[in-house]
């Protein structure tokens, strides 16, 4: 006489102690639902149940590691003590900390760490503390002066300065605990005059939060030659 039942095993006279099983080992399989992950899922056989099943999932051994060992530092081809060799500006005007890929004469992307500690946040603003869109246009200027300030170029620290800005719009904010990323690229370059035009764009966590099209940066002084300047920079403004 058989006994049946709704497990998956049965047993015939003479053989209680050695169960005949009715299935074979599944093969492996993978299952996908929308909107999830696709797991796969396999069948094994176990010595104390009918059907084993195990979930591949993938590793995330990139997670687990402590937040603080995941994000690599910005690189650094140029150091603070290498950009004040170069550029004439001191505490607390010096708006660069660090170079992160220089291309003398051409162009450069450096970065500013911008902390409470800076003196413009007790007065700009004491409740809500942003960087004045001013200085963050300086500090673009201060690494147009690094691409430019190169002894191939012309350029001298001791006649360095701002000659004038053109069409700036500013996207965002920049705060406090912000890392502005400030890319500057050389236009145009009038030897002679000692001037060049250059562009650049900076950047917080990728987003774009100013942007300069048209800038000039005085690089030497020629005596007797201040008035041909001039007219050279207005050139420089108005041809695109």
């Amino acid at each position: 006489m058989a006994v049946t039942s709704n497990s998956l095993v049965s047993f015939t006279p003479g053989s209680l102690s050695q169960p005949r099983r009715l299935f074979q080992p599944l093969p492996s399989s993978s299952l996908s639902f929308p909107g999830s992950r696709s797991l796969s899922l396999k069948l094994t056989h176990r010595s104390n149940s009918a059907l084993g099943c195990s979930l591949n999932v993938p590793n995330s051994t990139d997670n687990d590691a402590p937040i603080e060992t995941r994000y690599p530092a910005f690189p650094t081809v140029m150091d603070i003590n290498q950009i004040r060799e170069i550029l004439p500006h001191r505490f607390p005007f010096l708006l660069v900390d660090r170079v992160i890929e220089y291309n003398p004469g051409v162009s450069a992307v450096a970065i500013k760490n911008v902390t409470i500690n800076d003196n413009f946040f007790p007065g700009h603003f004491p409740e809500r503390p942003i960087m004045p869109g001013v200085l963050m246009v300086e500090a673009m200027a201060q690494v147009g002066g690094l691409v430019m300030l190169q002894p191939e170029v012309g350029g001298s620290r001791e006649n360095f300065f701002f000659a004038g800005v053109d069409k700036v719009r500013f996207r965002k904010p920049v705060i406090a605990g912000d890392t502005l990323v400030m890319r500057m690229t050389l236009i145009k370059l009038q030897k002679r005059f000692g001037i060049a035009k250059m562009e650049g764009k900076a950047y917080v966590g990728g987003d774009l939060v100013c942007e300069v099209k048209s800038a000039l940066l005085l690089i030497k002084h020629l005596k007797g030659l201040r008035f041909k300047q001039l007219r050279a920079w207005k050139q420089l403004l108005l041809t695109s």
